[in-house]
């Protein structure tokens, strides 16, 4: 095992659960400190426990991505427990119910847009602004393969905001990059992990219809997406900037 960021300190928000706490366990497997951020404390209490029970380190802090003083607050409190930020994972996010675009209530979209997109820049004004004054950093938005990449028949609101912030992540790249930070995003597709799941479905119903519908036969698991936003964080990725590298077993090849 390599340890790539021993004595880095690396945030992940939304990482709770599925994607950002398989995210925020492998940052810790390679020497990492992790704090993980979340709207419910009891979920990020036990990805700080997985972390500590494999010997890493890590600390929980309960925020609203979507309020611009909880994300200050969050970086803050991310510094001052472990002394610095040098990697942010952008992670929370959600996916509102399906309907054609005419049918979609207006709640739904603005909310798409208010935690898929809005959250993001956020997240990405108060980590960068310490990382450019601090040396420098970087950061990895996660994405989607919905939205820039493929479109989706009901899926309007969440591919729009997706698509939103697929555009967001380049522009941050390119106004960021002479200040040190490097942003760049994963785009994921299907994933074993809660959001994925069909309402009222089993997790063998799941993996029938992952069977189905995957080239891959399977839906990714949440560590091969923690491997794409760990290169893209490491010095092995120093001239990768602006890229959104899609992780989808093949959907949009």
């Amino acid at each position: 095992m390599t340890a790539r960021f021993t004595g880095k300190t690396v945030l992940v928000t939304g990482g709770g659960t599925g994607i950002g706490r398989g995210i925020a366990l492998a940052f810790a497997r390679e020497g990492a400190n992790v704090v993980v951020s979340g709207r419910r404390a009891e979920p990020l209490k036990e990805t700080v426990a997985l972390i500590e029970a494999a010997g890493g380190a890590g600390a929980a802090v309960t925020a609203d991505v979507t309020d611009s003083r909880s994300v200050e607050r969050l970086v803050e409190e991310t510094v001052d427990r472990f002394g610095s930020l040098d990697v942010a994972v952008n992670n929370a996010g959600l996916f509102v119910p399906s309907a054609p675009v005419a049918d979609i209530p207006e709640a739904d979209f603005r909310q798409a847009l208010d935690a898929n997109v809005t959250g993001v820049f956020l997240s990405l004004k108060h980590e960068i602004a310490h990382m450019r004054a601090h040396g420098g950093g970087a950061v990895v938005n996660v994405s989607s393969n919905l939205g820039a990449h493929q479109r989706a028949a009901g899926l309007g609101a969440y591919v729009a905001s997706k698509a939103a912030l697929s555009a967001l992540t380049r522009n941050a790249a390119l106004d960021h990059i002479a200040d040190g930070v490097r942003v760049n995003a994963v785009s994921p597709g299907k994933v074993d992990a809660p959001m994925s799941t069909l309402p009222g479905e089993s997790p063998r119903e799941k993996t029938e219809r992952m069977r189905r519908e995957m080239l891959t036969g399977r839906a990714a698991r949440p560590e091969e997406i923690a491997a794409a936003v760990l290169y893209l964080a490491s010095e092995d990725a120093a001239s990768t900037v602006g890229a959104d590298l899609v992780v989808d077993g093949g959907a949009t090849a």
